[in-house]
């Protein structure tokens, strides 16, 4: 997987300056993220899920969030944070890691549909972007309970927090967390 010869780390560390706010942020959220993914995929083995591919993906699924207008974690760029998950894909894809620069747009929620976007008229590219394979489910799912603010950037949330979050985009995003719930598991997490 390592194509680049540099680790997930020196890649956040070649676009976030060490100690910054933005860093510290993307950092310790990542770390979360990438242990609950590894801890996720470890407890269903029969999905054969590939753990190199969830630790990068897991790793870098937010780089793209010093693109972003979202001073409260450090970050100034020009962009709504929302569209944090495209402008870290075309960053991952430049960097020539195409074969996971996709989980950075298709982790957002539980996944962006076109319809999504049409609907509510979301500044992203006209496109799906919902998670497709195993390991953009893992990360997806591991992602909704670790936030980038510090009451959960190191507790995970309860099932129930995420469940009201997640009620406030529809039925659709509920059954597709429940699914998740349901094919992964949820109580190792919290051990």
């Amino acid at each position: 997987m390592n194509i680049l010869n540099m680790s997930p780390e020196e890649i956040i560390r070649k676009y976030y300056p060490g100690g910054s706010l933005s860093f510290n942020y993307l950092s310790i959220h990542s770390q979360k993220v990438t242990e609950a993914s590894l801890l996720i995929a470890s407890h269903n083995p029969a999905m054969k899920a590939d753990m190199e591919i969830i630790r990068w993906s897991a790793m870098l699924h937010d780089i793209g969030i010093f693109l972003t207008q979202s001073p409260e974690i450090g970050c100034t760029g020009p962009f709504p944070y929302i569209a944090h998950g495209y402008l870290g894909r075309e960053l991952l894809e430049r960097e020539g890691l195409h074969e996971i620069a996709p989980v950075c747009e298709r982790h957002i929620g539980l996944g962006i549909t076109l319809s999504d976007i049409i609907t509510y008229n979301m500044p992203l590219p006209h496109r799906e972007m919902v998670p497709v394979t195993i390991e953009e489910k893992i990360v997806c799912y591991a992602d909704k309970f670790y936030s980038k603010n510090e009451k959960y950037l190191t507790t995970p949330k309860s099932i129930g927090q995420i469940l009201r979050k997640v009620m406030k985009y529809g039925e659709d995003k509920v059954a597709v967390f429940e699914e998740f719930v349901k094919v992964f598991g949820v109580e190792y997490l919290y051990e």
